[in-house]
């Protein structure tokens, strides 16, 4: 695909002569896909061929029997009423002199097929964006507009006869002749201007895993494995008679006896049916839809065998830029996890997960894990694009919504939005934007979102502290703490309550909006702001913490966010301290948070100056803890700790993803704290880097890289007895300052001895290029 700026014009600027057109084929949701032809002719090639197209539902097109670009799930997944994406490539190779036909293939896709959870009748629909696909193209040679969409088109049935985001795809080889029997109509009510150019990287196919190993169940189906769950699907070879069929059923786990388990992909029915034309091999890939999923099984009816099958995973970030690795196993599975589930569930929006019949954008989850994504794959065109979508389903009072594109918008106006936490991300994101990428920009596109927002967090309750409603439905419920582990069923963690969270989250809101107000030169919105969040800290101290110094609920949430946005007076921060750890040593050492609190946890307590104690709860391979997934053959984060018990078998079926990237933000912790750099918001865009790192000797070698907007950073450390050596990479046209311990005695930095008391932090300035810092580890 052509990148949109230079191939395109801006949505605002472009003229079209293209009207989209609806396959008059069609009969609607989950019935026969459909396809859009058009012959012309071309007395010369003089000039490069250019195709600009986009669809309601999904489109894949093909001129003179062969595929335009390699684009999967195209135009994308965007809030339909508002903005549609087109895609513009170059098919010069593709066109001849004379007669051509481009065929437009269209499939349900998010517009119409199932979204939600059958579950709750009012969550669960079809038809969510609309009822009729159609296309939208005009193809241009040189300068000379050949042909555009137009009721000149005919239509006709495609070989998929059913497909959809959950269902999956049934596919009929003996209906693959492609006549045509009807013709095309307008969409009476689209209006043109929707369409804006692709703003992310478009769902590309990743390298193919093979089969690591099958069995054969006692009904006779093949389960293959491919050892790595993916957001995908399977592509196979197939060869038997006509008329036999292959069903392929997906799943992320087997169950503790072996079996093939995929109950908690709930109502969404991920399956393929494959429908065999008979007389050689057949090759087949699904067209319209995706999966969740490691293992498949395979049934077949009829007389046919699989000559051969992989699993191919999809999604748009394709690109990366970090990696880190060191001594433990686990912790560098957990890694590898993490990447999985960014790839499986960056697929044109960042959802919670791309198994059951739920895959959304949430924004609580979008939030925490921004800053990992950035680190470790190109990431900015997608939350760009991400918050652009969040904005469009912004509600008129201000609200955000839980989850973006918002299917339930148009049926549950009232209830599926506001919660703090989940609508911050409209803050948070273009935060992490700009420190990462500098992306000022995003920070003017945003701003006004982000105010409204603010003042709809604060008028929940009139006033600072904010007493969110209990019930769902209820304006600014909140999801606090969401899936917080529960610890001894006895005696469970204590649990930060809603308003204790609301508030934190309106001071954060608060803060980051008055800075991204400094930033763009907002004075007196900045102004404002800053008092809000000063009023707001003071109200949280009076409201939350004792004269004593214990904080809110007493629970690891509430100390890991205070003490991490300073919202602890003076003179409570020892006590404090004291309290937060002895919340962690009352869980043993294990996890007491949530989706909002885990995030907090570590570099809270990094900040606090229990690095050790940051260490132990990491690595603890038990319930709650990352490296107990790993233990138990995670491929991706789960979204429970417990997903898989000790004795292997299944959690709770009804809320249990194996791919759910939220908890894997802990990776953000191993880049900025363990290897040790992160970006200055000051100087944004990594131009200015902070290298400060923490020492676990049980990792010990360590390293990181990130491919930054400033160019490649490095770090790393190895530890002998109490000597560590850190060495590290400033790129070219960067600047950084070396920030270590008091607990770090005898630093060098590029054999100069530092001068320095040793009662506050070391600090030294780096210049572009290579250096090496060797210090050694004092106990207090």
């Amino acid at each position: 695909m052509l990148a949109a700026g230079s191939a395109a014009l801006s949505a605002e600027s472009r003229k079209w002569t293209a009207r989209m057109v609806r396959p008059l084929a069609d009969k609607g949701v989950e019935t026969r896909a459909s396809f859009l032809r058009r012959t012309f002719t071309l007395s010369s090639l003089g000039g490069a061929g250019t195709l600009t197209i986009s669809a309601l539902g999904l489109y894949r097109a093909f001129i003179n029997g062969k595929r335009v670009g390699h684009d999967q799930l195209t135009p994308g997944w965007t809030v339909y009423t508002h903005r549609l994406s087109y895609q513009t490539y170059d098919v010069t190779d593709l066109l001849v002199e004379g007669e051509n036909t481009i065929d437009v293939w269209l499939g349900d896709g998010w517009l119409r097929s199932q979204m939600g959870w059958r579950s709750n009748n009012s969550l669960y629909s079809h038809n969510t964006w609309g009822s009729e696909i159609a296309a939208f193209a005009e193809l241009t040679v040189g300068d000379k507009l050949v042909l555009a969409t137009d009721t000149s088109w005919q239509s006709g049935p495609l070989p998929i006869t059913r497909s959809g985001i959950y269902l999956g795809e049934h596919y009929d080889a003996r209906e693959e002749s492609l006549s045509v029997t009807d013709g095309s109509a307008l969409v009476a009510d689209f209006d043109d201007a929707r369409l804006i150019p692709h703003e992310t990287t478009p769902v590309q196919e990743l390298e193919p895993f093979p089969v690591a190993s099958s069995l054969t169940d006692a009904e006779g189906r093949t389960v293959y494995d491919f050892a790595q769950n993916i957001g995908g699907y399977v592509s196979f070879v197939v060869r038997g008679e006509r008329g036999a069929c292959v069903v392929v059923e997906h799943a992320e786990i087997l169950d503790k006896d072996g079996n093939f388990y995929n109950v908690n992909y709930r109502s969404a029915e991920a399956r393929i049916e494959y429908t065999l034309r008979g007389g050689g091999n057949e090759s087949y890939t699904p067209t319209f839809t995706f999966f969740g999923f490691r293992y498949v099984r395979v049934t077949i009816a009829g007389k046919a065998e699989i000559v051969s099958i992989k699993a191919i995973p999809i999604s748009s970030a394709i690109t990366p830029t970090g990696s880190f690795s060191s001594a433990h196993p686990l912790v560098n599975r957990l890694v590898q996890n993490t990447i999985w589930s960014q790839r499986g569930n960056f697929i044109e929006v960042p959802t919670d997960c791309p198994q059951r019949d739920e895959r959304f954008g949430w924004t609580g989850d979008a939030q925490v894990f921004a800053p990992t994504a950035c680190y470790l794959h190109e990431s900015h065109a997608m939350l760009a694009k991400y918050l652009r979508d969040v904005m469009a389903d912004q509600r008129e009072d201000g609200g955000i919504a839980h989850v973006s594109p918002d299917p339930f918008r148009h049926k549950n106006e009232a209830g599926f939005y506001g919660s703090t936490g989940w609508g911050d991300a409209i803050v948070i994101i273009p935060w992490t934007l700009y420190t990462h990428y500098g992306d000022r920009g995003i920070l003017d596109e945003t701003f006004e979102a982000m105010v409204r927002w603010n003042n709809f967090v604060w008028s929940i309750s009139n006033g600072p502290i904010v007493h969110p409603p209990h019930n769902w439905e209820g304006r600014g419920f909140t999801f606090g703490d969401w899936l917080q582990p529960q610890g001894d069923f006895a005696k469970p963690y204590p649990t930060i309550g809603d308003d204790a969270a609301a508030t934190i989250y309106l001071y954060i809101s608060s803060e980051l909006t008055a800075r991204v107000a400094d930033v763009i030169g907002k004075a007196d919105e900045a102004r404002r702001l800053h008092d809000r969040a000063d009023e707001i800290k003071r109200a949280f101290q009076k409201e939350f913490i004792t004269r004593t110094g214990r904080i809110g609920y007493n629970d690891q949430t509430s100390y890991a966010l205070a003490f991490l946005w300073d919202l602890i007076p003076a003179e409570h921060i020892e006590a404090a301290k004291g309290y937060f750890k002895e919340a962690v040593e009352r869980s043993n050492r294990r996890i007491g948070t949530g989706f909002i609190g885990t995030p907090a946890l570590l570099p809270a307590l990094v900040k606090i100056g229990e690095a050790e104690l940051a260490a132990a709860v990491f690595l603890q391979e038990e319930v709650p803890g990352w490296l107990a997934q790993v233990k138990r053959g995670a491929t991706t984060i789960w979204e429970r700790w417990d997903g898989i018990k000790a004795d292997g078998s299944i959690f709770e079926p009804q809320m249990n993803s194996y791919n759910h990237y939220a908890y894997g933000a802990v990776c953000q912790w191993l880049f900025e704290s363990v290897a040790g750099f992160r970006p200055d918001p000051n100087v944004p865009g990594f131009k200015h880097i902070i290298f400060e790192p923490t020492i676990i000797p049980s990792l010990s070698p360590v390293t990181a890289d990130h491919h930054s907007a400033a160019g490649r950073i490095e770090a790393g450390w190895t530890v002998d007895g109490d000597k560590v050596s850190y060495d590290l990479l400033v790129p070219e046209g960067a600047s950084g300052t070396l920030v270590l311990s008091p607990l770090y005695k005898d630093i060098v930095v590029d054999g100069m001895q530092l001068n320095w008391s040793g009662n506050e932090k070391a600090r030294s300035l780096l210049a572009p290029g290579r250096h090496s810092v060797t210090f050694r580890i004092s106990r207090p």
